[in-house]
């Protein structure tokens, strides 16, 4: 039995292969690059205050700055929506926010989290940062989403010493 040298593993013959240089090929590069803007629909969209509008539409004109300052400093939100508008991970005011609607309280669409007080913002706050420092439920997490939870945590510290500095 004899194999002959022209064999070829791909379907595609060897001329034709090498022909196709000009096709652009996958790599990591053009994958980040192409992550950077996953929602391209709507690219000039500000997530932090679509978070934000998401928890506390009945908010105060204060607390929703001292949202955004601190999500633009800490480069995080509350919620864990990202800069391309991709959830990072579930956040404890989403999961606040969750409860509430399997509980059928209020309107479906914008769950006031926050309240339409400064200390009702105070109050969600630290019960989110309780939550997050003292788990039900032990799960394991992936680095990827300990690194947003402590991103996560520090979006909350934060935003809770401009609380009550209001």
């Amino acid at each position: 039995m004899q194999i002959s040298s022209s064999y070829s593993v791909s379907a595609v013959p060897y001329d034709i292969r090498h022909k196709q240089d000009n096709v652009p090929q996958f790599s990591a590069e053009r994958a980040v690059k192409e992550s950077k803007n996953i929602n391209r629909y709507m690219p000039e969209a500000d997530f932090d205050e679509k978070a934000f509008d998401m928890i506390g539409p009945n908010a105060p004109q204060d607390v929703k700055d001292a949202w955004m300052e601190t999500a633009k400093e800490v480069n995080a939100n509350g919620l864990g929506i990202k800069g391309n508008g991709m959830l990072s991970h579930i956040s404890q005011m989403m999961v606040q926010r969750l409860n509430k609607q399997l509980r059928e309280e209020g309107d479906v669409d914008s769950l006031d989290i926050l309240g339409n007080t400064k200390e009702s913002a105070i109050q969600a706050t630290k019960q989110a940062l309780y939550n997050l420092d003292h788990p039900v439920v032990y799960t394991p997490k992936t680095i990827e989403v300990q690194q947003a939870c402590i991103k996560e945590r520090e979006f909350y510290v934060a935003f809770l010493e401009k609380l009550e500095k209001l």
